[in-house]
């Protein structure tokens, strides 16, 4: 299977797979910057069987102090929580949103993260399903309690990379943000602006195409090319808490490219006023 296909599902694919009665957990990930709770347009409308994952209470912990915005959840904590979303052990899971992939990226990145060998991101999200002409469903989907096991014991620490605050040097160090949080002309969320000195810009959102969907392996390669970045370096990402940097190493999944997570991201790394920041384009 190409690397593509391992981190994007088609919504022609998704639609055959729940026409086919396939055992399959579809989850909603809605969540976006000014509006964090999604389950109210979830239950609005979603796609049919599709049951709902909070990024702020099930994807996130925010009883962790010093580790950013949105740290990460613990082993018990998500496995409790797939287990209410129905995941079962050996069966695909499908997350989507509608909101430049941020809320789909975290899941997929949490969930393989913590060690489940089959999740992908709806590549276009709920617009592209919508797109397509295919039907939503109202109303909460409360599915069959999982039976997934989740690694209680150093989650995070194989199945996907990661990076401390301590661990940045020595990585092409990716920054998701947009430019102007990057540069410091502007930080609407964090007490300091600017960004994680050698780090280079590549905004989550220049890796999806205008209508929401990953850019293709080619048109990527070029936006790397562009920032000097070679392919067979040690790449790391980051963004304000995590959430959108996971677009970005989605989508070098995608290439075949496996870049670190450093989860607490510039939330956490300016809060240590002893740590340096930097400013400008470069």
């Amino acid at each position: 299977m190409e690397p593509r296909d391992q981190v994007l599902i088609t919504v022609t694919e998704l639609a055959g797979l729940i026409e086919a009665g396939a055992p399959i957990t579809i989850l909603d990930v809605r969540w976006r910057l000014d509006e964090p709770d999604g389950r109210p347009a979830y239950l609005e409308g979603h796609i049919p069987g599709a049951v709902y994952a909070s990024l702020e209470e099930e994807l996130s912990d925010h009883s962790v102090a010093g580790r950013g915005r949105h740290p990460l959840p613990s082993g018990s904590n998500l496995q409790a929580a797939a287990r209410r979303w129905g995941v079962r052990q050996d069966s695909p899971v499908v997350v989507y949103d509608d909101w430049n992939r941020a809320g789909s990226a975290r899941a997929w990145w949490v969930l393989t993260a913590a060690g489940l060998p089959d999740v992908r991101i709806l590549d276009g999200g709920l617009p592209a399903w919508q797109a397509s002409g295919r039907s939503l469903e109202t109303g909460p989907v409360i599915p069959q309690p999982g039976n997934v096991t989740v690694p209680h014991h150093d989650l995070y620490a194989g199945s996907r990379p990661t990076l401390t605050a301590d661990q940045v040097d020595g990585v092409t160090l990716l920054d998701a943000r947009a430019p102007e949080r990057f540069r410091g002309d502007v930080e609407p969320l964090d007490p300091a602006a600017g960004h994680i000195p050698g780090a280079t810009n590549l905004p989550s959102t220049a890796v999806l195409a205008a209508d929401g969907t990953f850019v293709g392996d080619h048109a990527l390669t070029q936006l790397l090319a562009e920032r000097g970045i070679e392919r067979d370096g040690a790449l790391g990402a980051y963004c304000g808490s995590g959430v959108t940097a996971s677009v970005t190493v989605a989508a070098l999944a995608a290439l075949g490219l496996d870049a670190a997570l450093f989860p607490g991201s510039w939330s956490e790394w300016c809060s240590d006023p002893g740590r340096p920041v930097a400013v400008g384009p470069d």
